[in-house]
């Protein structure tokens, strides 16, 4: 596939490095030469300095033979333009753009007959809506879902004294009721996907996936690991375009207090919101966290734009008796530096965006895709077409179909009913199957196999 990224910022660089291994043509355009130098250093793809939004740019950049382009710039209106210029000057296919205002986010304004966007990504909601999923399982490093809520993917942390630490993972099966039904869909290790099988023993930790039916996964990770209280009180730094959105967020759910360094726009959040507080104030300053009882909260989000301070907040927020801490971090090399130790969660907002944009990157037939572990891992919902004549899947049992290392099948939805497969079970037409990719480079034979194809002979 040619695909164009116009902005080579983090969101679009994290998306190059997700489908550049893809065997698919890649031009990222950024009018800044800086980070193009230093991507095309790294990664195999064109690059094309100039403002994204301009015809002779895109020109210049291939748009005439490309199959997609992903506007991903810090501007909307560039983004915009460039989705208009793509459809109605050179018949771009698919044209997706990332939007922060909200005033964009209208059907009618983004339709074919305007700015011709297809899908609009807006990141700071995207952030919002995942760590309110974060919040209600408080014991959780991620959270994701499948078949519009109905399946829930869970990663946690393995600790001395837990049900399965030191036992094989066939022995989970013993600690639930007969009427839930569960998998590991991953462990990692040491930051490393390990193999797994019903043999293998999960060492404290450890980061394990834990997947069952949304009405379910309460009761599987209470009886396999340690519950914590749910959360009542909530401290946010930063009151910008995520924190902000956050806040206003939780506010109905949670004791929610904004700490907020520019005086202005502590005044403008605060009466945005209705009922959590905003103190004027640096994250970093130890006698304000203390005053404002750090140490009763439940949650620490540091949602600033910068990376450093998030970092230094958190920390801080941690060795003064906050609960659990999460950090929004940017470089991914800080995230994953970070996390595991004085901070519980490092997040990386463009891996939560980046899932949203590969849905519509993907050939084969995907409902859904979930960045995991900051980019090292990836969970598709595949949906599943055609027959047993123009299907490599369809009326074959799993343990019919080819193997392909780093991916597994860890669970099926048919009719709204999830169901965790086993080596017997058949895939059939209208199934959503989740396949869990360790290995990303082999993404691409995942969507092969589920690709329909054509029949060899055709009889009328």
């Amino acid at each position: 596939m040619n695909i164009l990224i116009l902005g080579a910022g983090q969101v679009g660089a994290s998306l190059a490095e997700a489908l550049v291994s893809e065997a698919n043509d890649i031009t990222l355009v950024d009018l800044d030469p800086g980070p193009l130098g230093q991507l095309a250093d790294r990664l195999d793809v064109r690059t094309v300095a100039g403002n994204a939004a301009f015809p002779s740019v895109l020109r210049e950049a291939g748009i005439e033979s490309a199959d997609l382009i992903v506007a991903v710039t810090q501007s909307d209106q560039s983004n915009l333009v460039a989705c208009k210029v793509a459809h109605s000057q050179f018949g771009v296919p698919t044209r997706i753009a990332r939007l922060r205002s909200p005033d964009f986010l209208d059907a009618e304004l983004l339709s074919t007959r305007n700015f011709a966007v297809d899908f609009a990504l807006c990141p700071e909601q995207e952030i919002s809506d995942y760590i309110a999923k974060l919040l209600e399982f408080p014991e959780a490093l991620q959270v994701v879902e499948f078949a519009e809520g109905r399946l829930t993917m869970v990663g946690v942390r393995a600790y001395d004294g837990g049900l399965l630490v030191g036992q094989p993972i066939r022995s989970m099966r013993e600690h639930l009721p007969a009427t839930v039904d569960a998998r590991i869909a991953a462990v990692f290790r040491d930051t490393r996907a390990i193999d797994t099988n019903g043999d293998t023993v999960i060492h404290a930790g450890d980061e394990v996936f834990l997947l069952a039916a949304s009405e379910h996964i309460r009761t599987v990770l209470k009886e396999l690991r340690r519950m914590q209280k749910p959360v009542r009180k909530v401290m946010i730094a930063g009151a910008g375009n995520v924190g902000a959105r956050v806040a206003r967020r939780l506010e109905g759910q949670c004791e929610v207090k904004v700490i907020e360094s520019r005086p202005a726009r502590a005044t403008l959040v605060a009466g945005w919101l209705d009922r959590a507080l905003v103190v004027n104030g640096e994250a970093t300053d130890e006698t304000l966290l203390q005053r404002e009882d750090i140490d009763g909260m439940d949650m620490f989000l540091a949602l600033t734009n910068d990376d450093e301070n998030n970092i230094m907040a958190a920390s801080l927020a941690k060795r003064l008796g906050c609960r659990r801490v999460l950090a929004l971090i940017n470089r991914e090399a800080y995230a994953d530096m970070v996390q595991g130790g004085p901070i519980d969660i490092g997040l990386s907002p463009a891996q939560v965006s980046i899932g949203g944009l590969l849905t519509h990157v993907r050939q084969a037939d995907v409902a859904r895709v979930h960045s995991l572990r900051r980019g090292a891992a990836e969970a598709l919902e595949l949906v599943v077409r055609g027959d047993r004549r123009s299907s490599r899947v369809v009326g074959r049992r799993i343990e019919e179909l080819p193997e392909i290392r780093g991916a597994s099948i860890a669970a099926v939805v048919r009719d709204g009913q999830v169901i965790i497969p086993h080596h017997d079970t058949l895939i059939e037409a209208g199934d959503h199957v989740v396949v869990f990719c360790t290995r990303k480079r082999y993404i691409k034979a995942v969507e092969k196999l589920f690709q329909p194809v054509r029949p060899l002979f055709s009889f009328a």
